[in-house]
């Protein structure tokens, strides 16, 4: 049983899901003055040095813990499927480290006054059915009244820590495997304008990437990174970046969500994807043109995998190639 939904829940945040994220130059020029750590008795496997998509502590030979957080305003206005989503973009980065998620708990800040607390419980309902389908627990959390909706998890799992996927460790002369389709910032921008339902982009935000990790470690692949608010040109960059190579895409190999073309030729881009663009500009050479550059810097929430290797089942969107003048190279 479900509780009516009149409310238009985007309609309460001023961004959408990880479109809404910090920039990712604001993000490290803060984060590059922070001091790492001292000595805890474990041993830090990924921490803040290559902006990977959690942390991992070693605690034995055969053990490690991946630890992460990641909640945002609505990026849909129904409350279940708002919940499922964050959920699933929040397990995402325990996959993206070839973790297995093992519990979580819930973050949400909620404006009691403004929205009737019974759509706060469906947000709920929605992470717990996506963490039921990840197998991992749901152990309570924390909640603040807040003049704007946002929900996430906190999110602890566990991987061996000789076969973590790392955004520093990828190699020249590999594939670039991509597990999921772009364009779902700019389709959840026009949803929240106009109210146009996107069932796709919804099936493929709620879409757990546990599976696409599993075969990628399976295969022996050893690096890779999710692809949400940085966008696929932002989150290969901070990839290159860190592991020394070039990337070099194929526009053409690219996957989309049904719409996001034509949602991006109406208007419906993104402050966050116009951002990440931005940023990674000064380390790009490409022979296509603006529109297509904004859709591979489009900001997705819960968006797939980005593998240094071939998975079958997934298109081949690039190559890497040794460290070159220019770190991204779109064709």
């Amino acid at each position: 049983m479900t509780v009516e939904q009149t409310v238009r829940l985007t309609q309460f945040a001023s961004g959408g899901g990880c479109a809404c994220k910090v920039p990712p130059g604001e993000l490290e020029a803060v984060l590059g003055a922070l001091a790492p750590a001292g000595d805890t008795g474990h041993e830090l496997l990924v921490g803040l040095e290559s902006g990977d998509d959690a942390a991992v502590v070693r605690l034995d030979g055969d053990r490690a813990v991946v630890t992460t957080a990641d909640f945002f305003t609505p990026v849909v206005d129904d409350a279940y499927d708002w919940g499922r989503i964050a959920a699933a973009n929040a397990l995402s980065d325990v996959y993206a480290m070839g973790g297995t998620p093992l519990v979580a708990v819930n973050l949400l800040c909620w404006p009691r006054d403004r929205i009737p607390f019974e759509l706060a419980a469906e947000v709920l309902r929605g992470g717990s059915d996506i963490a039921r389908r990840a197998r991992c627990h749901v152990a309570g959390g924390h909640s603040i009244d807040d003049p704007e909706p946002k929900y996430g998890m906190a999110v602890t799992g566990v991987a061996h820590p000789d076969r973590l996927l790392r955004n520093d460790a990828a190699l020249a002369g590999l594939p670039l495997t991509l597990t999921k389709p772009l364009g779902l910032g700019v389709l959840n921008n026009r949803h929240k304008a106009t109210g146009e339902w996107f069932e796709e982009a919804v099936a493929v935000m709620t879409q757990l990437n546990g599976p696409a990790a599993a075969a990628a470690l399976d295969l022996g692949i050893r690096a890779g990174t999710d692809v949400t608010g940085f966008g696929l040109l932002g989150h290969l960059y901070k990839m290159v970046r860190a592991s020394g190579v070039t990337a070099v895409v194929d526009a053409a190999a690219v996957p989309y969500v049904a719409g996001a073309r034509e949602a991006l030729r109406d208007g419906y881009v993104p402050g966050g994807s116009r951002r990440n663009l931005d940023w990674v500009r000064p380390h790009l050479e490409s022979s296509v043109d603006e529109d297509e550059l904004l859709l591979l810097a489009d900001a997705q929430t819960s968006g797939g995998l980005l593998l240094v290797g071939e998975v079958p089942g997934h298109p081949v969107v690039g190559e890497l190639v040794p460290a070159g003048l220019s770190p991204l190279v779109v064709r």
